[in-house]
């Protein structure tokens, strides 16, 4: 098997858990996660299927989108409803336009600080281990993107955000931060992941109804994982040099890596461009 699943995991069960019901329609072939959902979010999981868990990084790199509610003048140590809530209520209740005015501050590349119950690691330790532990961990600010918010509803203390970032992005840490500059604080009481790049939750199947039967007509094809990468058709002949670990010759604009397509339009290879040649970096030939 080579390809992706478009998974929408359900609210309350673990990015590894939808991976486990795959795993056990695909048996022997590997499968993997591109991008870790909490058990607290639903929505879009893509699944890696076979040989295509060599891409799993490409679909990491796609930009994603939010659905988030936060609840102002609240918060815990986990940024989110999971961890022990401390309410603020004398904290100011910002209007829509006080809102709307600090969002500006949000988007772009901004630096952010990764919340302490994160899987990031500090001394060779996850740092929510040692945060379970009582101990402090503090994270240094990371450059991160932020292509828009945008309010889809408020009614405090409930506020509901459309966000569009990328990779690397903690959306209970941006909800942490939106709130401090309003003078409050905030928890994530919801997320929906909606879109990876062109996986959207329109087309996305939830891990429950997938057989042995219906797996196949649910996988998409690879190279929807490198849907940023310009694309090349290469011929047999070329494909036999680069299963050899041979470079073949560039053609066109050289930019620095490329998917290649089979004739049959089946994603055979990652090149990487390099002194006028095409190198292999990935080879799928044996997966067409």
């Amino acid at each position: 098997m080579f390809g992706l699943l478009n998974l929408n995991k359900p609210r309350g069960i673990s990015s590894r858990a939808a991976v486990d019901v795959v795993q056990r329609l695909v048996r022997s072939n590997k499968a993997g996660h591109a991008g870790t959902l909490d058990p607290l979010a639903s929505g879009i999981l893509v699944v890696c299927v076979g040989g295509a868990t060599r891409l799993i990084e490409y679909v990491q790199q796609l930009p994603k989108r939010y659905l988030a509610e936060f609840q102002l003048g609240q918060e815990s140590p986990t940024e989110d409803i999971e961890g022990e809530i401390t309410l603020r209520p004398n904290d100011p209740q910002p209007t829509l336009a006080e809102i709307e005015a600090v969002l500006p501050q949000f988007t772009g590349q901004i630096l952010q600080r990764p919340p302490a119950f994160s899987a990031l690691k500090v001394a060779g330790k996850r740092a929510y281990d040692l945060a379970r532990q009582g101990k402090e961990v503090t994270l240094q600010p990371r450059p991160i993107d932020v292509f828009s918010i945008v309010i889809q509803a408020y009614n405090y203390p409930t506020l509901t955000l459309d966000i569009r970032c990328g990779s690397g992005t903690y959306v209970r840490s941006l909800g942490r931060d939106l709130a401090e500059a309003l003078g409050t604080a905030a928890v994530m009481s919801n997320l929906v992941r909606t879109e990876i790049g062109d996986f959207t939750l329109a087309t996305a199947v939830s891990p429950d109804v997938l057989t042995t039967t219906n797996l196949a007509e649910h996988l998409l094809p690879a190279d929807r994982a490198v849907q940023r990468l310009p694309r090349v058709t290469i011929t047999s002949e070329e494909m036999i040099e680069l299963g050899h670990g041979r470079s073949i010759s560039l053609r066109g604009t050289e930019t620095e890596e490329y998917a290649a397509l089979s004739t049959t339009g089946k994603l055979v290879a990652v090149l990487l461009a390099k002194e006028g040649r095409w190198w292999p970096m990935r080879v799928f030939a044996k997966e067409e």
